[in-house]
């Protein structure tokens, strides 16, 4: 009885795997946060052709499917891929390249680290960038005497942690030819007593920006790769890249081709007329791993420089109101152009006053109510009776929590605080469509997306500062957090559908992490490690 017993099991086993269906991978025995329409969660999903075939138990899948390879997560937790709706992916491989003069505390830290980076760097341009004065004892912004005496014979610029302000020195700017303050639109270039400081701001930048040579192809390349690295390694499957040009493109498709690049990018091109026209004659683009629909606009400047558009005078200034870095006929312009050709805009606006522009201009002519996705990047500011103007037209608020708890210890001196108010409110914002994308603006803040969850929940910075939360009525939920993180970012970009979270059907871009993220004291949530990272099913990143 006992050999017959084990006989029909022995077959019962063969039939059930020779029913199995095939799948090249099965990862099961987790805590698998589905981040579906219910936020359900499950053990267990398979994976074949770079897609998810099922999810559900441990037993029902392993039971189901027969896979070329298992992945036991041991009662890890497992989540969608994250995708950073707003960063600069191309600009940050770029900064891997330059130096490093994030978390300085003085000028004098930042030319020392200029100086060191000098001495393995001793040819052509010094680029650096990520200085913020707001971090120093002395807030001033600082002048290019000692950059001058340094670097006499080599140029020199240095961006603000933000990129909208910046120090030339005086090579520097020799070379852009500029020779004396004038007035520019969008822009301000310092003097101080007839003398120029080497402070630029906002288009002022670019006119030495653009004297420094561009990468080589091989030079293009690395910077790619080196930010995808450094990507895959936070957990990021895909990434906006916000403000790039035409030219980007091709390098993109050339590499996705030979299987080196494997990150999924949404490519914003930036508002000029060559992009324009490339993507106008060419339409969108669209494959598994790269998707350009959008074009990029600038409406001011940076709270941080104050550049920043506003409706009233700084509280700190009270000279200054910032400004619209192009005349308000340019952006109804461009605004009526991508809305004929049918593609996304997506317009970077920090002061209330530009927020204000952009929304009254996109509700023109978006018309009420629609499906087109245009999308304001940043919000950071915003009055409040405009903060209807983002759900009567069904505009997305793009926003990245990591701002508000940088700029969360001056943004009140910069705003005074009724106005702050209406800073970084981003339960407010999210209320106006039900959903809104995270995403992190890095290089200008870490790449790190736990800090976006943590800095989005618990709205505090790593020392526990301050005690009860920043403005915590605007604090989001952790499954809101994980939302716009996942499959609202997914949203914003149309690829709802494909990716965002682990469902049927959808690409295999997932992660496992140390801890739970939705059940984590708040004061562990910033310790938590990426395990392992995988897109379309390939493991593209290992934690050792």
């Amino acid at each position: 009885m006992k050999a017959l017993f084990a006989t029909l099991t022995i077959t019962s086993l063969l039939f059930s795997s020779c029913n199995a269906q095939k799948a090249d991978l099965v990862v099961y025995n987790g805590k698998v946060y589905t981040v579906n329409e219910k936020f359900d969660t499950a053990e267990a999903f398979a994976v074949k052709d770079g897609r998810i075939i099922g999810v559900g138990s441990s037993a029902e899948i392993r039971k189901q499917f027969r896979a070329t390879e298992e992945v036991d997560v041991a009662g890890k937790s497992v989540y969608p891929g994250f995708i950073d709706a707003h960063a600069h992916f191309f600009g940050y491989g770029e900064s891997l390249q330059t130096a490093d003069l994030r978390g300085t505390s003085s000028w004098e830290e930042v030319t020392q680290r200029l100086s060191e980076f000098a001495k393995t760097h001793p040819e052509g341009w010094l680029i650096g960038r990520g200085w913020d004065q707001n971090d120093w004892v002395d807030k001033q912004f600082p002048d290019k005497a000692q950059l001058d005496l340094l670097f006499p014979d080599r140029p020199v610029l240095l961006s603000r942690i933000d990129g909208h302000a910046a120090i030339a020195n005086q090579k520097a700017l020799t070379t852009a030819g500029i020779t004396r303050s004038y007035t520019l639109t969008g822009g301000e270039i310092v003097e101080n007593n007839g003398k120029l400081t080497g402070l630029l701001i906002d288009n002022a930048v670019d006119l030495v920006n653009r004297k420094i040579p561009g990468s080589t192809a091989s030079q293009a390349e690395k910077i790619l790769l080196d930010a995808q690295a450094k990507c895959f390694a936070a957990g990021l499957t895909t990434i906006d890249d916000c403000g790039v040009d035409a030219s980007l493109v091709s390098l993109v498709e050339k590499l996705h081709a030979s299987k080196s690049l494997k990150m999924r990018l949404y490519l914003m091109l930036s508002d000029s007329e060559p992009n324009y026209t490339y993507l106008f004659s060419r339409g969108a683009i669209k494959t598994d791993r790269l998707n350009v629909r959008a074009f990029k606009v600038y409406a001011d400047g940076a709270l941080g420089s104050r550049g920043a558009c506003l409706l009233h005078p700084y509280h700190d200034l009270p000279n200054k109101t910032g400004f619209m870095l192009s005349n308000p006929k340019h952006f109804e312009e461009v605004a009526e152009k991508i809305a004929k050709h049918d593609f996304q805009m997506c317009t970077h606006a920090i002061g209330d006053s530009a927020n204000r522009s952009i929304l009254k201009i996109y509700n023109k002519v978006l018309g009420g109510k629609n499906d087109k996705r245009w999308r304001i990047e940043h919000a950071q500011v915003v009055a409040p009776e405009d903060f209807g103007l983002f759900g009567s037209a069904n505009i997305i608020p793009s926003v990245q929590p990591t701002h508000a708890t940088s700029d969360m210890y001056w943004a009140g001196d910069r705003l005074g605080k009724e106005r702050l108010k209406g800073a970084y409110a981003y339960k407010q914002l999210m209320q106006q469509n039900g959903w809104l994308p995270l995403g992190t603006d890095f290089p200008v803040e870490d790449i790190n997306p736990i800090f976006t969850f943590y800095a989005a929940t618990v709205r505090k910075d790593s020392k526990n500062y301050p005690a009860g939360g920043f403005q915590m009525e605007n604090a989001l939920s952790r499954e809101e957090a994980l939302r716009g993180m996942t499959i609202w970012a997914a949203k914003a970009n149309f690829e709802e559908k494909e990716k965002g979270s682990i469902e049927k059907g959808k690409f295999a871009d997932f992660i496992i992490l140390d801890q739970d993220l939705m059940k984590s004291n708040p004061s562990k949530i910033l310790n938590t490690q990426v395990l392992k990272t995988y897109v379309n099913g390939e493991k593209v990143y290992e934690k050792k």
